[in-house]
């Protein structure tokens, strides 16, 4: 029997937590809804950290809800205080205007977008927030906050001590006016967020529940974590970006087949549309066969972010580089300009392999390091000026030629 939306949701482990589960899983299974979730433009693309409730966006719009994509150009010029020690960097107009663009890109690469019932919307939280001034603002909605809801938010809490700014301590009054206007101009009633977002959420369901005397709901996804357990997010310099201008579908690829052994069955049922029977099966599979279900884990995953002809291009160069029997040319490459011969050390940290040359003396020695297909393990070793095929350790390969 085919799975409802709440139990397809459910049993791929979307779901974090919900205001109010019984009636989520009933619009879910029984009706057709718009469905909003936002993302600051603090940077031109999404990654692969974001991606758990845009996936379950995804499952969304496959059973007929409309999707409301929201690209903080207000909030911002705020920032997020959530999961954070400092203040974010404020941002110039250009900066923004470029960021929300990439935002734009990577949400196309998972939502039909379009006129249709369920077809994606790009909403943007600057076009109705840059009509108010201050005392437009307090006005309006500075009866609807009180100080002792707000410092009980776990955001505020962890940055108290550390001087959370009276800018940072407006966030949720903007992310809480974001669910309202939605609510107002197309009958949004859900809002998906990350699990570290639910407190601003709520805000916005309490907003509602006070202005319209309406119910609205939140719906969050669980973080993913590295293999250390370390979020993942460009903050915590892990980050695995969608756009490919950033991260080239073959990196893209090469991320998921090195996906842990523990992580593999999560992985497939949240950044693939694999039925779940498979998945069970593929899970299953124990010691070098389990290295299939990873590589059926990257090419799923990354047809879906960067289509066909780019998944199967990546897996070409991946058995290029393992089995040698296919064209490398997909590898990601790095441009130097190389005028003369060069020290390994000096050359590896000019490509950016590392970031030191104590790092890069460390892996040569160790033997971690190959230049087209020869193991270098002498740290005098000069690298001729030519295009070259480096690896780091088994997994990581790139592509070297000169200007």
């Amino acid at each position: 029997m085919k799975n409802t939306l709440w139990q397809e949701l459910t049993e791929r482990g979307f779901i974090n937590q919900c205001s109010n589960m019984d009636a989520v899983a009933d619009l879910l299974d029984n009706g057709k809804i718009a469905v909003y979730l936002g993302s600051d433009p603090t940077a031109d693309s999404l990654h692969v950290g974001h991606l758990v409730p845009v996936m379950m966006m995804r499952w969304l719009q496959k059973y007929g809800h409309k999707p409301l994509m929201l690209v903080g150009g207000a909030t911002g010029r705020i920032g997020d205080p959530s999961g954070r020690d400092t203040g974010r960097p404020m941002m110039t107009e250009e900066v923004l205007a470029k960021n929300v663009a990439g935002l734009k890109k990577s949400y196309s690469k998972f939502l039909k977008f379009g006129d249709g019932e369920s077809d994606a919307l790009i909403v943007d939280n600057y076009d109705w927030m840059r009509g108010y001034s201050h005392l437009d603002f307090l006005a309006q909605y500075g009866l609807d906050f009180t100080i002792p809801r707000m410092l009980s938010m776990e955001s505020v809490k962890k940055r108290l001590e550390n001087g959370m700014t009276f800018l940072e301590f407006n966030y949720m009054t903007f992310q809480a006016v974001d669910f309202l206007t939605l609510y107002k101009e197309h009958n949004c009633v859900l809002q998906l967020c990350g699990a570290d977002q639910w407190g601003n959420a709520i805000m916005g369901v309490e907003l509602i529940r006070k202005k319209m005397g309406k119910e609205a709901f939140v719906l969050s996804t669980s973080l993913i974590t590295d293999s250390n357990g370390n979020k993942i997010g460009k903050s915590a310099g892990n980050a695995v970006w969608v756009n490919e201008d950033k991260t080239s579908a073959y990196e893209y690829y090469q991320y998921f087949r090195n996906t842990p052994d523990d992580l593999v069955e999560k992985f497939l049922k949240i950044f693939t549309e694999i039925p779940l029977d498979e998945i069970a099966k593929l899970s299953a599979l124990q010691g070098a066969e389990l290295n299939e279900a990873k590589k059926i884990l990257a090419y799923s995953a990354t047809e879906i972010a960067h289509g066909t002809d780019a998944a199967r291009e990546a897996e070409s160069a991946a058995a290029a580089l393992f089995s040698g029997g296919a064209s490398s040319e997909n590898v990601p490459s790095v441009e130097i300009e190389m005028s003369e011969d060069m020290k390994i050390l000096d050359f590896l940290v000019a490509i950016k392999l590392f970031d030191s040359k104590s790092e890069a003396r460390r892996n040569v020695e160790q033997g971690g390091i190959q230049i087209d297909g020869a193991k270098i393990t002498d740290k005098e070793f000069v690298v001729p000026v030519a295009e070259h095929m480096v690896q780091k350790g088994k997994k990581t390969f790139l592509r070297v030629v000169v200007k």
